[in-house]
């Protein structure tokens, strides 16, 4: 019998033991108060995502950044660099690739850890626009967007993965973490928004 990856194997059990996991039935959509993050959808990252995954996580993530926007809640954008590794601030490796919908405007979180919170100023952006409820899209969803939804459960916000928004070296990864943590499709997305207070950009 195959034996399962070890990574598998660790985040089956992060996933039971993960405290006051999120649930959708328990969300009050009345008082949610969307935002999305984009996590490292950098030049330096998306050449070791599968091209079938990548073309469909890529579409994806610019219907949301569109969507997100249009019903007037905010977009933040999340850069990867280490400070020996790279890749370097404003290279062209550090950046999204330019058909990614993303504005000037839009938010930017420069992270040197797998976790978006991780001493950066996230949290304290997402209490300025009185954020409560995340919607994770980008990469890797066994490394970066992993670690930043544990962090967001850590920081008592509801969080959700977006799928087929998330992407990882192997799609079958990426496929079992959707099975097994807090991810919504497109579909229950709009229907989530739709009852959600509407707040400021």
């Amino acid at each position: 019998m195959k034996s399962l990856p070890v990574f598998i194997v660790l985040i089956f059990c992060l996933s039971l033991t993960a405290s006051d996991s999120t649930q959708t039935s328990s969300i009050d959509f009345s008082v949610m108060k969307p935002c999305l993050l984009v996590i490292d959808i950098q030049n330096q990252y998306l050449k070791y995502i599968p091209e079938r995954e990548k073309l469909l996580g890529m579409e994806m993530i610019n219907a949301l950044i569109n969507f997100f926007r249009e019903q007037g809640y905010p977009v933040i954008r999340v850069y990867n660099t280490h400070p020996e590794w790279g890749p370097k601030p404003d290279s062209e490796l550090f950046e999204f690739p330019e058909s990614v919908a993303i504005e000037a405007s839009d938010p930017k979180i420069i992270k040197n850890y797998p976790s978006a919170f991780k001493k950066t100023e996230l949290n304290e952006m997402l209490k300025q626009k009185e954020r409560n409820t995340l919607f994770l899209c980008g990469l890797s969803a066994v490394g970066c967007v992993l670690a930043t939804y544990f962090d967001a459960q850590n920081y008592e916000y509801d969080v959700f993965m977006i799928r087929d928004a998330i992407m990882s070296h192997n799609s079958e990864y990426t496929d079992f973490v959707e099975e097994i943590f807090n991810t919504v499709n497109a579909t229950s997305l709009q229907v989530m928004l739709k009852y959600a207070e509407k707040n400021s950009k």
